[in-house]
This record gives C-alpha cells, sequence and structure tokens, in this order.
C-alpha cells in the first residue's frame, strides 16, 4: 500500500516534519567541538610554562653567554637558554621602565639571535578569548534544556535531571525467567496468588461480576523465605511487567523526591497496565507514624502518603497490582494495612521438612548429584533452614567438589557444605594437649546428656574440630518439625547446655571460660520460660516484659509493668530453673561415668563421631540407655 502522507506532503508543497534526532545529535557535535577547543587552549597555555626571570638576572645570563635567542614583543622579552637551567628552556621577562641603551650591543656581542614581533595578537585569538566563556555557557544551557525535555533520559540513573525520577526497575513477564515451578513449597502462598495472576491475565472476567482484586497484598515472612522469588514468578506467571524497587529507594535527603518517585513509578505502571508493582523492604517507608516532636520524619511520611494516596486513586478499570514484602509487619503504619490497601496478608514461614526436600531437589537439578546423595537426610538436618539457606549449601558443595577436581557432588561435599553453613569454615587447631582433652570432655558432656535425656532430640554428631568461633560442637536433629515447645523439652534443652560445663566440673573438679556461650543461652531461655511461658512455680502463669522483648536501644525506655519485688522473684525463678537442670545433667554424667570417659577418649583419637559410632561406643559397654537413670 503505497504512503498516502508523503504523498499529500509532496503535493501541497509542505516540507517534512524537522527529525528532534537531527537537532539533538547537532547540538552534540556543537558541544563536543567546544570542549574540543576548550581543551586545546588549555594544552597551550599549559605547554608553554616558561621562567619568569628578573631583569637583571637576564643580563647577567647574556653576558655569561646563556642566551641563544630572543623575541621581542612589546615590553616583553621572551628567549631560550643555550642549555637547559633549572629545568628550564625558555624565559620570560620584562623590560625595565628606563630604556636601555645597552641591550642591543650586548645581544650583538654574543651572538644572540633576536626577533622582534608585534604585541598585538590575531583576530581569532581574540575571538577565542572572549566568545569562550559564552560558548561554554550557552552548551550547558543547551545541554540542560534537552535533559530536562528529556527528562533526564541518556543520563546515568537520570543524572541530577532525574533526581525525582523512580528508581523501580521493570522487566517484561516474557523475560521473567522464574516461575510457579521454580518455587518447592510455598503451596499456600501460590493458592492465595493464584487470584491475582488469573486477574491480571484477564481483568474483564472480574469486572463483569463485579469483583475488586485486592489493590495491596503483603508477604510476610523472615529473610530468605523467597518473598522476591515468589513475587517475580508471579508477574511471569501473569505475563505481565514487573516494576521492581525497595523501600529504601524511594527516600532521599530532599523532602518530596521520595513521593515524586512514588508518583513517576506509578504512572510508569498506569502506561503499560496491567502491571505487578513489587516494594521490597517496604517497613524501610512504612513504619509507624509518631506524633511526638521531633521523632518524624518529614521525607519517608510524605513519601507514605503519597503511597497511600496512590492506592486509594486506583479506579477499578487499572489492572495494577501491588505486593510488598517484609520481615517486620509489627512496626507497619495501621493506615498502610487498613481495607483497601495492603489488607491481603500471605505469610511465608521457614520451610518444614518435606518443603526442605522439594527446594533441594529444585537447587540439585543444575548440579551433577552422585548417586549417594541422599537429600532427605539433608533436609532432615537443616532445620531452620531458609530457602536462601537451602539454595547456599547447594552451591556451597559444588564449590568443594568443583575445588577438589571431583566430577560429581557425593553426600560427603553435601555434610561438609552443611557443617560449613552453619557453623563456619575450619580452623587451624591450636589446642595443647591438656586443652584438647578438656574440649574432647566438655563435648562430650553434651553429647551424652543428649543422648541420656528422654525429651531431647536425637543426636547426630559431635566433634572437636574448631569450627567458626567454637572449639568443638554438638548436633541433634530433631525428630519432626516443631512449632510449639513443651515445658520437659525446654528444661532437658537446659540440661543439654549445661552438659559441657558439667563434665569438666565432674572430670577436672573445676570449670573453665568455653563455657561462656552455653551459660549465656541457658540464662535466656530460662528467663523466657519464666517470664513470657509462665513454666515456673513461684510466679505462676504470668508474663512479665523484659528487655529481650525490645527493639535494640530501648531497654532504657522501657516502662516495667512489674514491682522490683517482683524482679527478684524473676531472677530467682531463673536461677532456681538453672540450678536445678545443672543438678540433674551431673548427676546424669556421673551416673554413666564409664561412657564419659569412653566418648571423650574417642573424641581425642578421632575428633569427629557420628551418631552411629556413638552408639557402638555406647554398646561395646553394655549400657543400654535407660530413661529412669536421667
Amino acid at each position: 500500500m503505497p504512503d498516502t502522507r508523503q504523498d499529500q506532503q509532496k503535493q501541497s508543497g509542505t516540507p517534512p516534519p524537522s527529525n528532534p534526532h537531527r537537532l539533538h545529535r547537532w547540538t552534540d557535535i556543537f558541544i563536543i567541538l567546544l570542549l574540543f577547543f576548550t581543551l586545546i587552549s588549555f594544552f597551550e597555555r599549559s605547554g608553554q610554562e616558561r621562567a619568569d626571570i628578573a631583569y637583571s638576572e637576564f643580563k647577567d645570563r647574556l653576558r655569561n653567554d646563556e642566551i641563544a635567542s630572543v623575541n621581542i614583543r612589546g615590553d616583553r622579552i621572551e628567549g631560550t637558554y643555550r642549555t637547559s637551567v633549572n629545568d628550564h628552556t625558555t624565559f620570560i621577562t620584562t623590560f625595565p621602565p628606563l630604556e636601555d641603551s645597552d641591550l642591543f650591543p650586548l645581544l650583538d656581542q654574543q651572538d644572540v639571535e633576536v626577533r622582534v614581533s608585534s604585541d598585538q595578537q590575531s583576530v581569532w585569538t581574540l575571538l577565542l578569548i572572549n566568545l569562550l566563556p559564552w560558548l561554554l555557557l550557552i552548551g550547558i544551557f543547551m545541554l540542560g534544556s534537552r535533559a530536562l525535555r528529556a527528562g533526564g533520559k541518556g543520563f546515568p540513573g537520570g543524572g541530577v535531571f532525574g533526581f525525582t525520577k523512580s528508581k523501580a526497575r521493570m522487566t517484561r513477564g516474557d523475560e521473567i525467567k522464574v516461575t510457579y515451578d521454580d518455587i518447592a513449597g510455598l503451596n499456600h502462598a501460590k493458592n492465595d496468588l493464584a487470584e491475582v495472576i488469573d486477574f491480571l491475565r484477564s481483568p474483564d472476567k472480574y469486572r463483569r461480576i463485579g469483583a475488586k482484586i485486592p489493590k495491596g497484598i503483603l508477604l510476610i515472612g523472615p529473610p530468605g523465605t523467597g518473598k522476591t522469588l515468589l513475587a517475580r514468578a508471579t508477574a511471569a506467571e501473569a505475563g505481565v511487567p514487573f516494576f521492581s524497587i525497595t523501600g529504601s529507594e524511594f527516600v532521599e535527603m530532599f523532602v518530596g523526591v521520595g513521593a515524586s518517585r512514588v508518583r513517576d513509578m506509578y504512572k510508569q505502571a498506569r502506561e503499560v497496565a496491567p502491571a505487578l508493582i513489587f516494594i521490597d523492604e517496604i517497613d524501610s517507608v512504612g513504619r509507624a507514624r509518631s506524633s511526638a516532636a521531633g521523632l518524624g520524619n518529614d521525607e519517608r511520611e510524605q513519601t507514605l502518603n503519597q503511597i497511600l494516596a496512590e492506592m486509594d486513586g486506583f479506579s477499578g478499570d487499572e489492572a495494577i497490582v501491588v505486593i510488598a514484602a517484609t520481615n517486620r509487619p509489627d512496626v507497619l503504619d495501621t493506615a498502610l494495612t487498613r481495607p483497601g490497601r495492603f489488607d491481603r496478608k500471605v505469610v511465608l514461614d521457614m520451610p518444614q521438612r518435606q518443603a526442605r526436600f522439594d527446594i533441594l531437589k529444585v537447587h540439585a537439578r543444575k548440579v551433577i548429584m552422585a548417586d549417594d546423595v541422599d537429600l532427605e537426610r539433608i533436609a532432615a538436618g537443616t532445620v531452620g533452614f531458609s530457602g536462601a539457606d537451602l539454595a547456599n549449601l547447594i552451591n556451597e558443595a559444588a564449590l568443594l567438589a568443583a575445588r577438589e577436581n571431583r566430577e560429581q557432588v557425593d553426600n560427603s561435599y553435601l555434610e561438609r557444605a552443611r557443617d560449613k553453613v552453619i557453623l563456619g569454615e575450619k580452623r587451624e587447631s591450636l589446642l595443647t594437649a591438656d586443652e584438647k582433652k578438656r574440649t574432647a570432655y566438655h563435648e562430650a558432656g553434651h553429647a551424652l546428656t543428649a543422648y541420656h535425656m528422654p525429651y531431647a532430640d536425637e543426636l547426630r554428631k559431635v566433634s572437636i574440630i574448631p569450627r567458626g568461633l567454637s572449639l568443638g560442637y554438638t548436633e541433634q536433629t530433631p525428630r519432626e518439625d516443631k512449632m510449639n515447645y513443651g515445658q520437659h523439652y525446654l528444661e532437658d534443652r537446659i540440661s543439654i547446655m549445661l552438659g559441657g560445663r558439667s563434665a569438666e566440673k565432674l572430670v577436672f573438679d573445676e570449670v573453665s571460660s568455653g563455657a561462656s556461650n552455653d551459660l549465656q543461652q541457658a540464662t535466656t531461655l530460662a528467663r523466657h520460660m519464666v517470664t513470657e511461658w509462665g513454666m515456673n512455680e513461684g510466679l505462676g502463669p504470668l508474663s512479665f516484659e523484659h528487655p529481650d522483648q525490645t527493639f535494640p536501644g530501648q531497654e532504657m525506655m522501657l516502662h516495667k509493668d512489674y514491682s522490683e519485688h517482683t524482679a527478684e522473684l524473676i531472677d530467682a525463678e531463673v536461677a532456681r530453673l538453672v540450678r536445678d537442670n545443672e543438678k540433674r545433667t551431673i548427676d546424669t554424667l556421673s551416673a554413666h561415668r564409664d561412657e564419659l570417659d569412653a566418648i571423650a577418649a574417642a573424641l581425642q583419637e578421632r575428633e569427629t563421631l557420628s551418631d552411629e559410632e556413638i552408639r557402638q561406643i555406647l554398646g561395646s559397654l553394655k549400657s543400654p540407655r535407660n530413661s529412669a537413670d536421667s
């Protein structure tokens, strides 16, 4: 089909519209030439550095036959030396006010080449000197005007002209490589977001029936549980553009910048709707606003107000969904979580055993695994791991295997990687023989207490190889994932924490500084049992706030809701709970002293013992496990 628009322009004789890109190209050429001439002028000036000497010194050097040539220009004399003087080959001096009649005869006598030049500068030099500042100003003005018209485009990050532009990164839905198939676990979260995906795919279906999809969805969960990954996969499943930004990228030092960036981000999303906006770490900008003088942040509060205003401004025809993520939902402003804004909350918990197994399988797809790999055992031994931790574990195992030039990752590398992620890299042991013996008895005390306590988790491994900040470690594996803990289980936990110190006290008749972390953990757990969970006899079923429940730096601001007498009772109950479990631990180790000695001796010989090896050692002593002994 012929281009009728061009034919009409030819017939009417009107010229075609000018190309703005051509104007920009000539502007760039002008600015480049301007900078080129500026640099030439600068280098010419810098390259003409000469020694400025006194006229008397010039006459002395002339008499000493050190001057090769001179150029007399008005009241100035420019010249060159026969040899370099003080790293200078040229010089400049000025005629004295009175005429020197001896100069020219002296120049002729010393056979100096003399030239006389006009003091007037060339027309081009005068034009360059006079017009260069104005040309620079005009060039800067043209460059700034062009940048302002373009909204800061063409500059890194928008430059100073794009200071208020949104920093959200847009990714097209078909460019996102991760989908729900790549996310193991989180089935309940996927189900909650299924209707959001359907709405973004076909919003007319919901509009016809009068349904309103939530404008904002809040993903709540600890770090590493997959909040960002889930948001990206949701956009990929819906096939819509994905705008990603963190809350801290809105806020700047100047008040109003964050609000302007929020407006620009929503404007961009409306232009390509349907779209999905993801705001990570929204608690950095959505914290509860304070009415106290001096405690607010004007820029952050204005940014939050703009987010709220934009969400209220969504019409029913706008297919835009905002997903925000946080691990601190308790600090969010109530206006942010009310109905009509982020009113749907999706909680992402730490993965349970089956979910951890599925996550490990997903990340193991890209790694060459050996036949002996037991991902179920690894999943059982990674209680408390997030999805990001499990991905890191697989990667660490692959790095270890590649470092040793292996073609596959076997189960030993996964075990080593798990120990490295949990405890840190191995350290060179600097222990003396006596310290190694004490450490072996310390870890044997933990292991034997864990073995004989009726409600304790199963013993998995014990080692005296230094890792991280510890000289040794005892590892246990829960029989099943727990969300609730009974009093007997917690008391056994305190006994196991005190097992190392009790073994040292029993064997060496003294304790060492190596149990400092054990004591800290035991005391903290006992205080939680007394003040939060009512697991005590003296105070009963009461809850008391304490500094551990406050934010860092707020301990001095805490108003206790109990008296000093009650505080003394709390301290007494905590001390009684720890001492009672210490006595129980010492009694258990004393009743099985032969087993304690056997495990400590094996640790000094082998350094690391698995659960099977510990059972073999205890079985060889013919001392079957008896819960009544504990």
